[in-house]
């Protein structure tokens, strides 16, 4: 424990610099600042001032190094680099950021050595033919930032020393090798702007969610060190976390501003959180749950659920909640994905229940068996399946006159009374057979815990409304009736990947929290649903208009991989949970990479062969750039995932198998359709069986003609399936498909 009363802060991206040092250096670092925290005038640190400056100072992290610290107040101090001895008189530039009121540091020679070493190649002056030609002369490229003045880019908050350099530049490359090094939001700003954002979206979008609320003085840098805008980490146990972890790590110890304050605002009510793939709506939704917890009374109860869709991302998220904050953090969470808890509720209620559970595809082949036991050959067992669990489950539909007035908004073609009546008469039949083979689906147990629930919630508003009749004064004997001194389960909760949860869940969720600030807390993003369920937060009681907000920033995607995933989703429109329209405008990304590859194969034994030989290519590199358990293959069916799997065994490439739960094994390529993907990222994504007829599906195509409006919904699910496998990537993506490629790959894929 730090007892001389020290502070010593780390700035976000210094980290980065020195995880790049030789290792005996890293370490040499963590015995200089547990030294500097005890005694920073300790002879052996030499702790001197810069010549000619009034707050940089030098400190000795061994012979070779010296730490670039800011004095911020008497014992107040700020690492803002780590640097060998001969470049700590480099030209450096620090200050307060006159709009976000963060303190920035920029190293204005390793800015433009970065920007010099990509300028575009000379054109070559060799002749083509046996007689000489004089090359023409080249045109000067036009600066990439001449439509802006520098009153305009200071007012969108780029750091005004990066001004000269920003002037020079006239590739996407340069501007790359300057945003590496340049602040955050000069990064932001500059890549929005060439991406070809207006200036009033930039200032909306980008700038104005990080400006401070108060004047800014450029001079007070103890008041600039505690704004959101200045990204620093203080304990040692974070300084540690922060570069051992690397960047897959660095998660758990900073948060981008905009981050940052939607975790730690206080909502009037259901608040929802969008974003892009990557933007870190998990981080958000993981450090909420601690910002939570963190303004809990003491106690052992668990108050606060974190829940998701399925059992793999729960898995994910327990965790990484437990490397966030450790058992103290987990004992007082639940964490549960939401079909889990749904029935434990149902089975708490009827404790004899102990049917068996079933998911949606084993539900459609029931569908099908029944009709076959009918005779029926007029109806779609997918239809069926869907009207059966989107309006009769999903509006909690009781009665045939209850479905006669029910409203389908989205379902496709219309259906009229007589109709109605028969697949009211064929739910019932359907009913009862999954009761009869003692079954029952994800969707019935669902609507059973919402209506649970909701009775629970009643009786509480209920004894609530007696206790105010009767001037505060519990009534023991309605209390002892209702089995026990009720109140909600939780206080807050919390939802990953909510653009996934049925109707029902959000009904079962919103009657278990009070309905008070902080109550729900969403992210997700409904370009990547997945599953058919389509809902409009609003109509089931969970209102959570002007408390939504939206990430744009991708901390895992590259801009080349980014592009190509955007292109897949097409001119689909996508909803924003609530009835409006959901975009991804300004999304964005300040990572650079290769492009993603595309692999064309005959047919799909040579195109498995293909995807060995790539993985024996990474493996015969001399520094191979992913571990196996940061690649991963996605294909479209469980079939053609073990048939991957065979293949990589015969050329002797360990695998495991994606399930439900996570990878099945510990060491090996991961394995799985696209679906076990969702909510995961990895080094390397291989997309397999990307072919016309698998992606989409042949029996979406079909619909074209005979139902337009489920086309168009199974397409976008579609899309979005191949988008969310695209942008689990971080550094690369090859796309392999045989015949005739998917429809959804443009050019960007290498497709033709």
């Amino acid at each position: 424990m730090n007892t001389s009363g020290v502070t010593l802060r780390l700035l976000d991206k210094a980290d980065k610099e020195i995880l790049k040092l030789p290792r005996t250096v890293k370490g040499a670092f963590f015995d200089f600042q547990h030294k500097f925290k005890t005694n920073p005038h300790t002879a052996g640190l030499k702790l001197q001032q810069l010549k000619g400056d009034s707050r940089l100072w030098s400190a000795r992290v061994n012979d070779e190094y010296r730490a670039l610290l800011l004095r911020l107040a008497e014992d107040d101090w700020l690492i803002v680099s780590v640097k060998h001895r001969k470049d700590v008189y480099d030209r450096l530039s620090y200050g307060v950021n006159q709009v976000t009121g963060g303190i920035e540091y920029v190293d204005l020679e390793v800015v433009e050595d970065s920007v010099l070493r990509r300028l575009p190649a000379p054109p070559s002056s060799e002749p083509t033919s046996d007689t000489p030609t004089v090359p023409a002369p080249r045109e000067p490229a036009r600066p990439l930032f001449t439509g802006w003045t520098d009153t305009q880019l200071l007012d969108l908050g780029v750091a005004g020393p990066l001004l000269p350099v920003i002037r020079t530049l006239t590739t996407e490359d340069q501007l790359l090798g300057l945003v590496e090094y340049a602040p955050q939001l000069t990064g932001e700003v500059l890549l929005s702007l060439f991406d070809g954002a207006s200036y009033d979206d930039v200032l909306d979008q980008v700038t104005r969610p990080l400006a401070a609320p108060e004047p800014v003085d450029p001079e007070d840098f103890e008041a600039a060190v505690q704004r959101p805008a200045t990204v620093v980490t203080t304990t040692d146990e974070a300084l540690r976390e922060a570069l051992e972890s690397g960047d897959f790590g660095r998660w758990k110890v900073f948060l981008h501003p905009a981050q940052a304050k939607l975790v730690e605002r206080h909502y009037t009510g259901p608040a929802r959180v969008g974003g892009g793939p990557g933007t870190g709506k998990t981080i958000v939704a993981l450090h909420r749950v601690r910002f939570l917890v963190q303004q809990l009374p003491p106690g052992r109860d668990k108050p606060v659920l974190l829940t998701t869709y399925n059992k793999n991302l729960a898995a994910d998220l327990r965790s990484r909640l437990l490397e966030l904050g450790g058992e103290e953090l987990l004992a007082r969470v639940e964490v549960s994905h939401v079909d889990q808890l749904a029935l434990r509720i149902v089975r708490e209620a009827e404790p004899g229940n102990h049917k068996q559970t079933i998911d949606d595809s084993q539900a459609a082949r029931e569908w099908r068996a029944l009709l076959d036991e009918l005779g029926e050959d007029g109806w779609d067992p997918e239809f069926l399946q869907d009207e059966w669990t989107q309006v009769i489950l999903g509006q909690a539909v009781g009665t045939r006159t209850e479905y006669f007035r029910a409203r389908r908004a989205g379902r496709g073609r219309s259906i009229g009374r007589a109709e109605r009546a028969a697949i009211w008469q064929l739910a019932e039949r359907f009913t009862q057979r999954l009761d009869r083979l003692g079954r029952q689906t994800w969707d019935q147990v669902a609507e059973r815990a919402a209506r649970l629930e909701m009775e629970r919630e009643q009786r509480i508003l209920s004894i609530a409304r007696q206790r105010e009749e009767a001037d505060g004064l519990d009534n023991i004997h309605l209390q002892d009736g209702s089995g026990g001194w009720l109140r909600h389960r939780y206080r807050h909760i919390v939802v990953d990947e909510a653009q996934d949860l049925r109707p029902a869940h959000w009904k079962m969720l919103r009657a278990m929290t009070p309905r008070t600030a902080d109550d729900l807390f969403l992210v997700g993003d409904t370009h990547q649903r997945i599953y058919k369920n389509q809902v409009t937060l609003g109509s089931l009681g969970i209102n959570i208009r002007g408390r939504s907000s939206k990430l744009s920033l991708s901390y895992r995607t590259t801009r080349q991989i980014l592009r190509s995933a955007l292109s897949v989703l097409g001119e689909t429109h996508y909803d924003d949970l609530d009835g409006d329209k959901e975009t991804l405008g300004g999304f964005r990304s300040v990572l650079s990479g290769s492009r993603p590859s595309g692999h064309p194969f005959l047919d799909w034994a040579s195109e498995r062969e293909g995807i060995a030989a790539l993985i024996e290519e990474w493996d015969a590199d001399p520094e191979p750039s992913a571990p196996y358990e940061q690649i991963a293959i996605c294909v479209p069916t469980n079939q053609m995932a073990a048939e991957v799997g065979y293949t990589l065994k015969l050329h002797g490439i360990l695998a495991v198998e994606m399930r439900s739960d996570g990878p099945h094994g510990t060491s090996g390529v991961h394995i799985g359709t696209m679906f076990r993907f969702k909510g995961l990222e990895y080094q390397r994504m291989i997309i397999a069986g990307v072919s016309d007829g698998l992606v989409p599906r042949e029996a979406v195509n079909a619909l074209r003609d005979t139902d337009p409006v489920r086309y168009r919904h199974e397409i976008q699910r579609a899309r979005s399936l191949l988008f969310v496998a695209a942008t689990r990537a971080r550094d690369t993506v090859d796309v392999f498909w045989h015949g005739k490629a998917s429809p959804f790959l443009d050019n960007s894929w290498g497709s033709s």
